[in-house]
């Protein structure tokens, strides 16, 4: 899985990755979108932090207007102020009324764009809480970015969750889940 930014972009992705992935800032570039889709990949469509989950809806019905029904809708916060995000659960059961799984980006909803000046800042002390929120909310996949030293990262740091309290969270997430399934 990995980012295409441009158009032209996506003909050197199709022969390389298993999954196309929109960024969170272009997921309302039709053009784009439109030209992803028609690889007949799977496309995972990172909602932007300025949509609705209600506006999701239509990026859906671009991509299946080409015939491609492959997408994975991740959740990844909204902006709230400057240099902040949240997280709103509701947005995971609305999405996934859309037929489609939905993951939670744990990481970048967790980012504080810009919040250290030049480059975004993050309160990865929250990835837990959050992640559990939408297992709990039932999301089909969680995204989280692990680093053995965050704060020697060379980007994202902020958000992202230690490895070694990786274990146990993942232990958790899949209690909770087993708690979803059977409720």
């Amino acid at each position: 899985l990995s980012d295409v930014h441009t158009e032209s972009q996506v003909k050197m992705a199709k022969d390389i990755l298993d999954v196309i992935q929109i960024p969170a800032l272009l997921s309302r570039q039709t053009d784009l979108i439109i030209e992803v889709a028609k690889t007949m990949k799977p496309i995972n469509v990172k909602k932007g932090q300025f949509l609705s989950p209600y506006d999701i809806k239509y990026v859906v019905e671009k991509i299946n207007s080409v015939g491609n029904d492959q997408i994975l809708l991740t959740e990844r916060g909204y902006m709230f102020g400057y240099n902040n995000l949240v997280s709103d659960m509701r947005s995971i059961p609305i999405m996934k009324d859309y037929g489609y799984p939905v993951v939670f980006d744990a990481s970048h909803s967790v980012q504080m764009p810009g919040g250290l000046g030049k480059k975004s800042a993050g309160e990865r002390r929250y990835i837990p809480y959050l992640a559990k929120a939408a297992v709990a909310a039932g999301c089909d996949g969680v995204f989280i970015e692990v680093h053995q030293n965050p704060d020697k990262a060379l980007c994202d740091g902020p958000n992202m969750l230690k490895l070694k309290d990786l274990k146990e969270l993942l232990f958790q997430l899949k209690q909770i889940n087993q708690i979803v399934k059977e409720g």
